[in-house]
């Protein structure tokens, strides 16, 4: 059993209700009994009593009483490096206290959903802070899409990094490999997109302004290089963020992503050898503000199935800089 200690609120931890700032700190600690403790007084903030859904402000002392040793332990206390955690740190392609920016790998999941048991949410428990602080999530990718995933370290970076999404001053770059040539060879798509049901679930179809649940999608493409007129490596830069928006928008056009098992419905197609039979989309690019200042700049490289296309159909992903690819975007 521990004994009595104060904490201190931190400054990100401002305006967090008191029963989810436990849940934070000591999550083996039941709401059943923190409503017990909160009732007979033992949880005090600035030595008032205090109610579930009491607001922190920053620096306030929290008398947290004495609780059982498995209970008491904080959240992120372990000190060995856990299989989720060394997934994580091979993922990384940039770290610092505020923001951290996977290369999240084809075939998982950003979140959780029926039937699955790992995903990116579930392994950044593996990250918890001495604080018992975990990172969270700011913005999403497709399960079979890989590359760039921006996630935040602490409350306030996940504010200001949301922002940075809902306002569009983050810039995302993605790379496809899709079927034939798209003419012309830069353009901008602008639809209408809403969900649908259909014989193979949820997905999303081209709307009408106006039609219930539609909304508004926009994506810049420019053609990088090309395979005779079979096949074309693309350079795709998404304006709003809607669900399956790059994949809807280029299945729409006639040039579907390869490997796409929603959207790339092309009669008598046979997928060429050499070639696996995978969703063809990264997220190759982020550029953002950072919360604490300046800019974060990432890149993800081809994912094992994309980098072996490129190699059959000669493509050089290291014969274009980062500058020549942002020209030709902002010339769509």
């Amino acid at each position: 059993m521990s004994g009595v200690s104060i904490k201190t609120v931190e400054d990100d931890e401002a305006g967090m209700r008191l029963d989810r700032w436990f849940k934070a700190h000591y999550p083996g600690l039941q709401h059943g009994a923190l409503q017990k403790l909160l009732r007979t007084g033992q949880v005090r903030v600035d030595g008032a009593r205090v109610k579930a859904a009491t607001r922190l402000e920053a620096d306030q002392s929290i008398r947290v009483p004495p609780l059982p040793d498995a209970v008491a332990k904080p959240a992120g206390g372990g000190g060995f490096e856990s299989e989720d955690k060394r997934r994580l740190r091979e993922m990384t392609l940039y770290e610092d206290d505020t923001v951290l920016v996977l290369n999240k790998p084809f075939g998982i999941s950003v979140q959780g959903g029926p039937g699955l048991k790992t995903h990116i949410d579930a392994m950044l428990e593996a990250l918890r802070d001495k604080r018992g602080q975990k990172p969270r999530l700011v913005h999403r990718l497709d399960r079979d899409t890989s590359g760039c995933l921006v996630i935040a370290k602490t409350r306030k970076a996940a504010s200001d990094l949301a922002r940075s999404f809902r306002s569009r001053s983050a810039r995302k770059i993605y790379w496809a490999l899709v079927k034939g040539v798209p003419k012309p060879r830069q353009g901008k798509i602008s639809t209408w997109l809403r969900k649908a049901e259909g014989p193979e679930g949820e997905k999303m179809v081209t709307a009408r302004h106006g039609d219930d649940g539609a909304d508004h999608a926009v994506t810049y493409y420019a053609v990088i290089d090309q395979s005779g007129q079979r096949f074309a490596w693309l350079s795709l830069k998404p304006v709003t963020g809607r669900t399956h928006q790059l994949r809807v928008h280029m299945a729409d056009t006639g040039h579907p992503i390869l490997g796409d098992p929603k959207y790339f419905n092309v009669e008598n197609w046979e997928f060429p050898g050499g070639l696996q039979n995978r969703l063809h989309l990264l997220a190759r690019r982020i550029v953002l503000p950072h919360p604490d200042g300046g800019t974060i700049d990432a890149t993800a490289p081809l994912p094992q199935h994309m980098l072996q296309s490129w190699r059959v159909l000669g493509f050089d992903p290291d014969r274009f800089d980062m500058d020549e690819l942002e020209g030709a975007e902002e010339g769509a």
